[in-house]
């Protein structure tokens, strides 16, 4: 077989066969095929598009591309949660012991912040010795032995999607449906999960701002997934403003724990358990969505759930003392108040621009080699309906570096819109469809 004609074919808008689709990605890992050809395929794909059966068996061979995982060495149903990414999007914290508490198998494989979107990894390591490079056998006797396990993606897990990632990131190629399915999907299926939910942002915040887009993804990871014999939903739900209130990687483990014990904000904890409801429905564990959400409220409510974040921050190294004392959590030196220039309500926080605020004070990444500082952020005090008084305070700025604290202050303003006249604005809903797959 010769990667030309298989570069030709997708090219004038052929569809590829499961042989040559095998013989790309294993030469692409292998490195048989060099990088400015598997480029071309890249760019040809993105320009003619893929069926869905030509996605999934990317998909497939991607996931079968290194090391995988299988229900049998998870010891249990398992299941998973992928998020598209969002601001304040600190959902994995709380929902992976809350899936725990409720007797399901959890292995979850998370990455690193990049861009305006915090990463679950990094939000993890600002607990003190907390671990998420774990190897093979111990990853699997944690979720064996405790029901769950959250870790670095490793090297050996999906190589042909990194290689992938980085070409498409540098040939403009990263916006193709197909290749964005086959790159979420594939990790997904490499984990062994039997049952996955899609938490797919939409609004400003959102790696696609656009419904239609977002439901366009929503759409082909619940078909792919469905095809591929995993249980699928997917839940598109809104980032016009940030989820929470707080936006920073110690700030928004603090407000997790807040949530697991009960004194979270309302938002966060109604889309952990909406999403977790998909999947204990899926698990036979509950007859429908209204039970299971009950259910997953009760073990918020009662304290599993929190009992099993301990175990978690306990099992790989971390200092559980956080959970009753965030002071041990990094701080900030400074906080600098932002405050309203008029009284009113507030009728837009524009959640891209208090995701950049919060970079710029070093909560995030613009480059993968960035280093991050854990305890800077932005703490939102008045979100959209609320009330605000003139020179009442709208959010904190966790400040340690003041380099770019100017900058930062200006984000978080022009995120903010008053109405004077002080009508009532209904906030967005944070459920805006459901898309469940069928076998």
């Amino acid at each position: 077989m010769n990667i030309v004609d298989v570069i030709r074919k997708k090219r004038d808008g052929g569809t590829l066969t499961r042989g040559e689709i095998e013989f790309w990605i294993s030469g692409t890992v292998s490195g048989a095929i060099p990088d400015y050809q598997v480029s071309a395929l890249l760019m040809a794909l993105f320009l003619r598009g893929m069926g869905n059966e030509e996605t999934a068996i990317l998909t497939d061979v991607m996931a079968h591309s290194g090391s995988m995982f299988t229900p049998d060495d998870l010891g249990g149903y398992t299941v998973d949660k992928h998020s598209t990414g969002g601001v304040g999007d600190k959902t994995t914290l709380v929902l992976i012991p809350l899936l725990a508490a409720a007797n399901l198998k959890v292995g979850k494989l998370s990455g690193r912040a990049l861009g305006h979107t915090g990463g679950t990894i990094d939000k993890l390591e600002s607990i003190p010795g907390f671990h998420t490079n774990l190897d093979r056998a111990h990853f699997l006797d944690l979720v064996r032995r405790t029901g769950l396990a959250l870790a670095d993606h490793t090297a050996d897990m999906v190589p042909a999607d990194r290689i992938l990632y980085e070409l498409r990131d540098v040939t403009a190629t990263v916006d193709s449906l197909p290749l964005i399915v086959a790159s979420i999907m594939s990790k997904k299926l490499a984990g062994g999960a039997q049952a996955i939910v899609i938490d797919v942002k939409t609004g400003s915040g959102a790696f696609l701002p656009r419904l239609e887009d977002s439901r366009r993804l929503a759409e082909a990871l619940v078909a792919i997934g469905t095809k591929l014999g995993r249980k699928m939903a997917a839940v598109i739900t809104d980032m016009s403003q940030p989820l929470g209130r707080t936006v920073g990687n110690a700030l928004e483990v603090r407000e997790a724990i807040e949530t697991l014990q009960g004194k979270g904000p309302e938002d966060l904890a109604t889309l952990c358990c909406e999403l977790g409801a998909e999947l204990l429905v899926f698990s036979g564990k509950a007859a429908d969505r209204p039970a299971a959400v009950e259910e997953l409220g009760g073990l918020l409510a009662n304290g599993k759930a929190l009992a099993k974040f301990r175990d978690l921050i306990e099992h790989q190294g971390g200092d559980a003392r956080v959970l009753d004392d965030a002071s041990l959590l990094p701080q900030a030196r400074r906080h600098i108040e932002v405050r309203s220039a008029a009284t009113g309500t507030v009728r837009r926080l524009d959640a891209l621009s208090v995701g950049r605020a919060a970079n710029a004070l070093g909560a995030g990444r613009t480059k993968k080699e960035d280093a991050i500082d854990p305890a800077v952020g932005v703490e939102i005090k008045k979100k959209i309906g609320e009330r605000v008084e003139a020179r009442e305070t709208l959010a904190v700025l966790h400040v340690n570096d003041e380099a770019r604290l100017v900058e930062a202050q200006r984000l978080v303003e022009s995120a903010y819109e008053v109405d004077p006249s002080g009508a009532p604005c209904v906030p967005p809903p944070l459920i805006v469809e459901r898309i469940l797959g069928h076998a």
